[in-house]
């Protein structure tokens, strides 16, 4: 309570309010509530008011609770949380996260911690060198829940559930979570409670969602111009993949904008430094993949614009959701092409809204595309790629062929090797 006054906390969110009640009791739960709205604390506090409820000493290579994220950039804020508000509390937090080197993350997890924020593949490299063992959890919890439980992620998880308890608490959060992955959720939980505070893939309230039609070849000129407003005081620009997001960095550099780029196939130290730069304003721009959709959360983001629109509709809500926090105001402009225009519907039938057209600013010397008619209902786009979530179900309908006998533990056949011991996991892409 001494950390939370210092923060300046007084009252409980919607999600707080409904969810910290629930796991003071031990319950199982899955919360959905849109993204700024303090799911964080929702299962931070109960969590460390569970620690010292029951205080334990330290196990040598062992912790109390695993939080799993689906990015480096949230599994570190989800730790900087925890050390904030724990911090008038005998609490260790460990962060380990891939990108770095492994050393000193074992180093770090020999005396043993409380809390431990990890990537899944981090975590299964820790494990098979036996760094760090989850026998004595006592509470697991998934950020992002719809992206852990979805494609090359819940082999992994599987794994590493297959080491905890049965006997756990287990939480998971989200602000989006499909009916498929919810489904899937339900096999490691026990009895949950459901806590959702607005509907499912709703967007931030405070949040002015606009839509600019403009061709292919006239994006960057219209990004442009739209980065020129001197209302965009910070502005995160999300394109779909990571080669068109390091194109777009060097077009805005070579027009005199400040900006850098995050995404996957940057190193850890070059995503802190943009991830920092952001923060301070030294680099006002930051242009991302969707890899910062789950992991930035930065005040005074003023501004998200969508260079390139996603290809699932509720990644669009993970999207904006990264401008409009803790109260604020936000604006969200989508560059739409005539090839995204079935993604473009395909969202607004997910959030519900018609998203408001403007014009194309008359500075980037582009003309726009004419308004297509509220009727027309475009052809799905060809390929894997094309089509509302076509991947995800396609992999939550085999990863629920592949957990459907496992039970709540989700726990595949034990194999081990040779040697007698556990047999090592493959690390996971994309952490």
């Amino acid at each position: 309570m001494k950390a939370l006054t210092q923060q300046g906390y007084d009252e409980p969110t919607p999600i707080q309010t409904q969810a910290i009640p629930e796991l003071l009791k031990d319950r199982d739960l899955l919360g959905i509530a849109q993204t700024g709205t303090g799911k964080t604390a929702a299962f931070a506090l109960p969590t460390l008011n569970k620690l010292l409820a029951s205080r334990r000493s330290r196990q040598r290579g062992a912790t109390r609770v695993l939080v799993l994220a689906p990015t480096r950039e949230l599994a570190g804020q989800i730790a900087d949380s925890f050390r904030l508000y724990s911090q008038f509390m005998d609490c260790v937090t460990q962060t380990v996260f891939g990108g770095v080197k492994i050393g000193h993350q074992i180093r770090s997890l020999q005396k043993g911690t409380d809390i431990l924020v990890a990537t899944p593949g981090r975590l299964l490299d820790l494990m098979s060198q036996g760094a760090v063992t989850l026998e004595a959890l006592e509470v697991l919890i998934l950020d992002e829940a719809d992206q852990m439980l979805d494609m090359g992620f819940i082999h992994d998880l599987n794994k590493i559930v297959a080491a905890i308890p049965d006997e756990r608490q287990t939480l998971m959060f989200s602000a989006t979570m499909p009916k498929l992955i919810s489904d899937l959720a339900q096999r490691f939980l026990r009895d949950p409670v459901r806590v959702s505070i607005t509907p499912e893939s709703t967007t931030a309230e405070r949040v002015e969602q606009s839509v600019i039609h403009v061709g292919k070849n006239g994006k960057l000129a219209v990004l442009g111009a739209v980065l020129s407003d001197p209302s965009v005081e910070r502005a995160l620009v999300f394109a779909r993949t990571k080669h068109g997001a390091d194109a777009v960095v060097r077009k805005l550099l070579a027009t005199g904008h400040k900006a850098a780029a995050i995404h996957g196939n940057k190193s850890q130290p070059q995503r802190m430094r943009a991830l920092e730069a952001f923060k301070a304003g030294t680099s006002p721009i930051l242009v991302a993949t969707d890899i910062a959709a789950r992991g930035i959360d930065v005040d005074g983001v003023s501004h998200v614009i969508n260079f390139e629109m996603p290809n699932i509709a509720e990644q669009y809500v993970h999207r904006i959701g990264r401008t409009a926090r803790a109260g604020r105001m936000g604006q969200a402009v989508s560059l739409v092409a005539e090839d995204e225009l079935y993604y473009l519907r395909d969202i607004e039938r997910t959030i519900r809204i018609d998203l408001d057209v403007l014009p194309v600013p008359a500075s980037s010397g582009v003309e726009g595309l004419p308004v297509p008619d509220r009727s027309f209902r475009p052809p799905k786009p060809k390929g894997p790629a094309g089509g509302r979530g076509s991947n995800r179900r396609s992999s939550a309908k085999s990863s629920n062929q592949k957990t459907r006998s496992h039970g709540r533990s989700g726990r595949p056949p034990s194999r081990r090797s040779k040697s007698g011991g556990k047999a090592r996991a493959p690390a996971a892409g994309g952490a």
